[in-house]
């Protein structure tokens, strides 16, 4: 029995491989094809048109630069212009300081609080803001000037950069030459020997230090004119403190009120503000 069964065994693995095999002969090895029957070629399908190319992805978006220079014969490289821009933007505090009606404007409201004898009314950011605007106000025909001889002609291709930063500085010297003391000038072209020199052919070199010069002593002026009533107070209220034996009490607390009080009944904000104004020559 045991026998038996070993051949069972061996007769059923026998069955089970060549199951497995049989498909595979069978597809590699294609029928023979019968005798008397001559071997037809088969047809061929047509030829399938290649599959399109792959679609070619679209250039990334790219931001050139050139540095080279420009189409405009003349006119000056863009990477000088750039240069010159950001100089601009640099100095533009100082040019908007000394080369304009700020620096008399500032000077003269911060000796108005330091003659009535508040130390931070009105703040030191709303003195510069009130100057500011008063600079903006006094030099609006200058700036609207500059705009139409030289920014919108540079901007219209009618001038190269030079050209427009040489019209601009003209309209601007104007303003600070009527500003300008004479006695100013020729002290500058005597410190720079240039000797006897015509005004329409000064330089800034001469004409920037010397209005500075100018901007200051006339401030100056202007603050002591500004200085003499309150100074008049606090005389009176020492002078009555003295004479009622009362040394200990301090004239300026005293005189505060007073001269808040005269500021304000002469509206000196008005006055102070106009006087500034009507300061400077058009």
């Amino acid at each position: 029995m045991t026998a038996a069964f070993r051949w069972f065994a061996g007769a059923l693995l026998a069955a089970l491989v060549a199951a497995t095999f049989a498909p595979r002969t069978a597809a590699q090895t294609p029928p023979a094809s019968p005798p008397g029957l001559a071997a037809t070629p088969t047809a061929t399908s047509p030829a399938q048109p290649a599959a399109p190319a792959a679609a070619k992805p679209s250039d990334p978006l790219r931001l050139n630069v050139n540095l080279e220079g420009t189409d405009k014969p003349g006119d000056v490289s863009v990477s000088v212009q750039i240069v010159i821009v950001m100089t601009l933007l640099t100095l533009a505090p100082s040019l908007v300081i000394l080369m304009t009606s700020f620096t008399r404007i500032v000077i003269v409201l911060g000796f108005v609080r330091t003659a009535i004898g508040v130390q931070n009314a009105p703040a030191n950011q709303i003195i510069v803001g009130l100057s500011l605007f008063l600079t903006f106000f006094i030099m609006g025909p200058v700036f609207d000037r500059m705009n139409t001889e030289a920014v919108q002609p540079y901007l219209a291709g009618k001038m190269t950069s030079m050209d427009a930063l040489d019209k601009a500085s003209v309209p601007l010297k104007d303003f600070m030459l009527r500003q300008t003391r004479t006695r100013d000038l020729e002290f500058f072209l005597e410190l720079g020997r240039y000797g006897p020199t015509p005004v329409k052919d000064l330089t800034l070199r001469v004409v920037v230090p010397a209005f500075v010069l100018s901007e200051l002593q006339t401030a100056f002026q202007m603050g002591f004119l500004l200085f003499l009533p309150f100074f008049v107070i606090d005389v009176l209220v020492a002078s009555v403190l003295m004479s009622l034996g009362m040394m200990m009490m301090p004239p300026v607390a005293v005189s505060l009120p007073f001269k808040l009080l005269l500021f304000v009944l002469v509206d000196g904000w008005h006055l102070v503000v106009r006087a500034l104004v009507e300061s400077f020559h058009p």
